[in-house]
């Protein structure tokens, strides 16, 4: 349990906590490559975020869709900076936060 001491915590307020955000990515056509696809959120992903997982979910006719398990500092703005890093990669259609969650 951690005991306030004038108004702060007495842990450091600089000590962030993780999380694992679970996000679903879309192609925007069958045709696109998932393997591109993986090499490139590897390559396109901030360096203090790390890939726990990749699985891949077929859709429907053809197409998959990857379930991408991320885990990055727990700080105001991070999720968002991730989304946007996933959306910026070419063949990503679009991007659903499924869930997040403190490891």
């Amino acid at each position: 349990m951690r005991v306030k001491q004038n108004g702060f915590n007495n842990t450091s307020d600089r000590e962030m906590g993780r999380v694992v955000a679970t996000i679903k990515i879309f192609p925007e056509d069958v045709i696109i490559g998932i393997d591109r696809i993986k090499q490139a959120i590897e390559r396109e992903l901030p360096k203090d975020v790390t890939i726990h997982k990749l699985v891949e979910e077929p859709i429907a006719f053809g197409l998959v869709a990857l379930i991408a398990h991320l885990v990055m500092p727990e700080e105001e703005g991070r999720l968002e900076t991730v989304e946007n890093a996933l959306q910026t990669i070419e063949g990503v259609g679009q991007t659903e936060v499924l869930l997040v969650r403190r490891v």
